[in-house]
């Protein structure tokens, strides 16, 4: 019984989200019809028509390398808040000093900063991946991966502790044996969000220039040519994305952590 009522759970959210999605897509075009007429939106239908007049290629062509700058620097930004909120962990005293660091990663606005690394960084090597993009995907990482981590190595049994304390195991074996396992659902749940925000994080990081392909590119000469048909089919493209990356880890959270949903009488 336990097994199946998070299938039936799973089906059942998946048929609200699909009905949702109708009943929005449904609104946009009867808007486009009426109250929203004299805008510049377009309907559903035109959108769709200029998704495929530019072809799979096109969108995996500038897709492909958005999704490469927002990996590796989410790679990087989960790393490096997974160590140092293990050292918060391992040694107390520089707690605050690793969370100030974290909360001004955040309060830093991306497109303030994105500048300032565009001229350390320079431009990126003929088809490469842009530096500057892949530094804010990290960024943009960083301070919820680093929260959740915390959260979830502090929430670790503490009769756990014990009894490795008992057996002569010191913070480093109770680190590596109890809290880092007992915080994989909160890491998960952070990296959850952090996902999408990494793949912001990178086209933010493209805009500032330099770039021979990718999202932004495309926005940029979609904004100059007027185009608002191909600009808002890659605005739902990104959309598709973030939604991909933010359900990947929601399934990746039921098959490494299946105790965190709880037990199912």
């Amino acid at each position: 019984m336990s097994g199946v009522l998070p299938g039936r759970e799973a089906l059942r959210s998946l048929g609200t989200s699909l009905a949702g999605l109708v009943v929005l897509v449904a609104l946009w075009w009867l808007g486009t019809l009426t109250v929203l007429s004299g805008l510049r939106i377009p309907s559903p239908g035109a959108v769709v028509g200029s998704a495929v007049d530019d072809g799979w290629s096109f969108y995996a062509l500038h897709f492909s390398m958005t999704l490469q700058e927002a990996a590796v620097g989410f790679a990087y930004g989960t790393l490096a808040a997974v160590v140092l909120s293990s050292v918060v962990l391992l040694l107390p005293v520089l707690e605050p000093v690793i969370m100030q660091v974290a909360v001004i990663s955040y309060c830093i606005p991306l497109v303030a900063i994105a500048p300032v690394l565009f001229i350390v960084i320079g431009n990126p090597d003929e088809g490469a991946r842009s530096g500057t993009a892949t530094a804010l995907a990290a960024m943009s990482v960083f301070f919820t991966t680093v929260v959740g981590t915390v959260l979830g190595l502090r929430s670790a049994d503490r009769a756990s502790l014990d009894v490795v304390s008992v057996y002569g195991g010191g913070r480093l074996r109770q680190l590596t044996t109890v809290q880092l396992v007992s915080a994989l659902p909160s890491i998960i749940a952070a990296l959850r969000i952090a996902a999408p925000a990494a793949f912001l994080g990178a086209i933010l990081g493209e805009y500032v220039g330099g770039v021979e392909r990718g999202v932004a590119l495309v926005l940029k000469i979609a904004q100059q040519n007027v185009d608002v048909e191909r600009a808002w089919a890659v605005g739902i493209g990104c959309a598709i994305v973030a939604g991909v990356a933010f359900a990947f880890f929601g399934l990746l959270a039921r098959v490494v952590t299946p105790w965190s949903r709880g037990a199912v009488s």
